[in-house]
């Protein structure tokens, strides 16, 4: 991993001389929460950069994912599943993230369910903008059992909106996103990388180390901790180490919003705030290459989701 916190250089490094035109554009995924945007991002970008859960809202940042292949590189924008049931200050965050993201780029992957399309999806589908090529990524392929009846509901999704390509696939399958991608290149522009060929995000370990201390803060509460828990990454320090190549300190709070939350995270004589430090620990070392040593802590800070101010000072702009 090599990411950066600084805006891609308007001329990075070319593909090696005599090889085709470099190409680089900038690919939105976009829909409804848990269509599994994230899982997406992280099988064409080839490693794990995006946080994955069951829990809706999981993910909350614009997340840049760079692939770099041949004189192609794709600059995936993984973005939060637009919400429209809640209207606290930190959704409406969210989806101005995505309403941001969808109108700059070179393409945008409308990602739904195969088989599937519910009013949640129809409100994505109104963001899209006219002149930016969409292609319908219909996700859990997989999970249909009827595929026949899949061609029907193809048919209706192009009625619904003039989609470019029409791609059912499952993310888990790397076949499915090898055929993505090769579709996704004849749709980036003719122009130099924006990234060096070997980094994979343009965002800084310090955000991957919260993000993946989120990520295992919700598999592990399951669907009894609101969504509106969050990580604050309160220090982050490499230090120097006889024994390992590279040591990393890091100190994070878990914020939760009432006293019943707190106890939830942290279980019975601490054993669950332990293990989703274990567990955040050991896949950091392997995202870093790096010895990490981790301390968490829980705070309460009552309806924090719902105060602009504090949802902007926890990093949600």
């Amino acid at each position: 991993m090599n990411p950066t916190t600084d805006p891609p250089a308007p001329a990075a490094p070319l593909p090696p001389a005599g090889e085709a035109t470099p190409r680089c554009g900038l690919i939105a995924i976009v829909g409804k929460p848990n269509v599994g945007k994230s899982t997406l991002l992280n099988a064409l970008v080839g490693q794990k950069i995006s946080i994955t859960s069951r829990k809706a809202q999981t993910t909350r940042h614009r997340i840049t994912g760079v692939r770099t292949e041949g004189a192609a590189q794709y600059v995936f924008v993984d973005t939060p599943g637009f919400q429209t049931r809640h209207g606290t200050a930190l959704n409406r965050a969210l989806n101005k993230t995505v309403t941001g993201a969808v109108g700059d780029v070179d393409l945008v992957l409308f990602v739904v369910e195969a088989g599937r399309f519910t009013l949640e999806d129809a409100k994505v589908l109104t963001l899209l903008k006219p002149g930016i090529p969409a292609i319908l990524v219909a996700n859990k392929l997989d999970q249909v059992h009827r595929r026949g009846e899949l061609a029907p509901w193809l048919r209706d999704m192009q009625q619904r909106h003039d989609f470019a390509e029409l791609v059912p696939l499952s993310a888990k399958a790397p076949k499915d996103i090898e055929r993505l991608l090769a579709i996704c290149a004849g749709y980036l522009p003719e122009q130099p990388w924006w990234y060096g060929a070997d980094e994979l995000t343009d965002r800084s370990e310090r955000f991957m180390a919260g993000e993946m201390i989120r990520e295992k803060l919700f598999r592990l509460t399951g669907d009894e901790l609101p969504y509106t828990s969050t990580v604050v990454v309160e220090k982050f320090e490499e230090e120097p180490s006889p024994k390992h190549k590279r040591m990393v300190r890091i100190a994070a709070t878990i914020v939760v919003e009432r006293d019943g939350h707190k106890a939830m995270v942290i279980g019975e004589g601490g054993e669950r705030l332990k293990r989703i430090g274990t567990e955040a620990r050991t896949e950091l070392e392997k995202l870093f290459d790096a010895k990490v040593f981790l301390q968490l802590w829980v705070k309460v800070r009552a309806g924090w989701a719902d105060d602009e101010a504090r949802v902007r000072s926890f990093g949600y702009e």
